[in-house]
């Protein structure tokens, strides 16, 4: 986490599963799904890309794994189906694409950055986004791509807890999960993306804060990137992500201070699980979360890339 040049930061949402549920080869397996969302985004930089282009393609490659909560493997409403959300915002203009409760894109966050490019508006819903995305060619999936075993049986833990009383003692990684990538450029830009499925069990037409610009996402050049997981419904209520950016440009406190206030106090105040990647204006990045795992990543110019489910963080040397 040291000053770099350019460097990416990512991260697979703060509802990640209780380390004993898996064994060492599988935790193996989600390592490595962040080291290729790491360098996916890294090759784009270090080619001198700009961080929009960084940050989507990390994205894209955790949208298309089965180890988290956005695309293949998102989370399942009540009624058993999905409902896609995503953002990004460029830090260069403050230009911003989202779009929610999307159905058949295949990577909500393509969709997004097309919001962004190809219309006037930063925020398209439902079969508008769907029909959107088609429009701008955009691979369109049937609603079933996106479900896995392990969401079906988070779904049915999730809502027996809801029959039977219990629902505070639902796992984090039962009930929600995120990912999102924060980037600065080689030409010190700055951008932010961020891509859920929300929450297990969530009402159908429920939206989070992902594409919500400001409470999950935001991006100012010469501030700082943040991309959130957690509780939607509070990251709006405190408008974190754009919070964590007025600390430092009005409060002066640096990166790690304004994040770690977010997490640690103003959000722990609600009593839920919270995380964030984000990163500033110098290429510092900052992972900081209250859940027992949150998984995570980054890597600077030197292409050693540093990786983490939980606690022990896995160095893995340069590409």
């Amino acid at each position: 986490m040291n000053l770099n040049p350019f460097a990416i930061g990512i991260h697979g949402g703060c509802g990640t599963l209780e380390e004993e549920r898996l064994n060492p080869q599988q935790w193996a397996l989600v390592r490595a799904a962040l080291h290729a969302s790491l360098l996916a985004g890294w090759r784009v930089l270090r080619d001198g890309g700009p961080a929009l282009d960084a940050v989507e393609a990390a994205v894209v490659v955790m949208e298309d794994s089965e180890h988290f909560n956005a695309g293949h493997g998102a989370a399942l409403t009540s009624a058993g189906d999905h409902e896609l959300d995503a953002a990004l915002m460029d830090g260069r203009d403050a230009r911003a694409g989202a779009v929610c409760a999307a159905r058949t894109i295949r990577n909500p966050i393509r969709a997004a950055r097309a919001v962004m490019e190809h219309s006037d508006c930063v925020l398209l819903c439902g079969s508008a986004a769907d029909a959107f995305a088609a429009r701008c060619g955009l691979a369109g999936v049937p609603n079933s791509y996106f479900t896995t075993e392990r969401r079906r049986a988070a779904l049915a833990a999730v809502q027996e807890h809801a029959r039977a009383g219990t629902s505070a003692q639902a796992s984090e990684s039962d009930r929600h999960g995120t990912v999102g990538a924060v980037a600065r450029d080689q030409a010190g830009n700055l951008a932010a993306a961020t891509s859920t499925g929300g929450f297990n069990d969530k009402a159908p037409g429920r939206i989070g804060d992902t594409p919500i610009i400001g409470a999950g996402t935001y991006a100012s050049n010469g501030v700082c990137a943040v991309s959130c997981t957690g509780r939607g419904e509070i990251f709006m209520r405190e408008v974190v992500a754009h919070e964590v950016a007025a600390r430092l440009r009005y409060a002066g406190q640096t990166l790690d201070e304004a994040t770690r206030a977010m997490v640690f106090d103003v959000l722990a105040g609600y009593d839920i699980g919270a995380g964030m990647v984000a990163i500033d204006a110098a290429g510092t990045i900052v992972t900081p979360y209250n859940t027992t795992g949150m998984a995570r990543g980054w890597i600077g110019s030197d292409g050693v890339a540093f990786v983490a489910t939980h606690g022990t963080v896995h160095r893995i040397e340069a590409a």
